[in-house]
């Protein structure tokens, strides 16, 4: 999370945003398709393997989890919401998304166990698997 922040759901999106503007010039295709997810993948492999093992990048990593909940936004029919106490005591979080099914799902914290656990928690495949999609938006799921 940026430092000194407090994010709330009304600033996911243009966190997600800046993100992308932030790396626009890297020629990563992030565009919010599912298919993008591996390319998230891809970069959170990269931290891993150059960051020293005690230095984690909340930054880095906050930032890809805005995106990611984004990608669950714009493909998965979600809505970001700000977790009542119950929900940010279980996620760590302040921020989530909720499905159409009414779930909800931590995005940031999603990410942060891909950096911490490795490839068995793929981001792709955490989309693929995830209950509750809006039925006519999953059309892309076969990128």
């Amino acid at each position: 999370m940026p430092q000194g922040e407090n994010p709330t759901a009304a600033d996911m999106r243009r966190h997600a945003t800046a993100f992308v503007a932030r790396v626009a010039s890297s020629r990563l295709p992030l565009d919010h398709s599912v298919a993008s997810l591996r390319v998230v993948d891809f970069l959170i492999d990269g931290l891993r393997k150059g960051t020293p093992e005690r230095e984690r990048p909340d930054a880095v990593l906050f930032a890809l989890g805005a995106y990611v909940g984004e990608v669950l936004v714009r493909r998965a029919g979600a809505v970001w919401v700000d977790l009542d106490a119950h929900q940010r005591a279980y996620f760590g979080q302040r921020v989530g998304v909720r499905m159409p099914d009414g779930r909800v799902w931590n995005p940031l914290g999603k990410v942060v166990n891909r950096y911490e656990v490795g490839p068995e928690e793929s981001l792709r495949t955490f989309y693929l698997t995830l209950p509750g999609r809006t039925a006519g938006r999953t059309a892309e799921c076969a990128l």
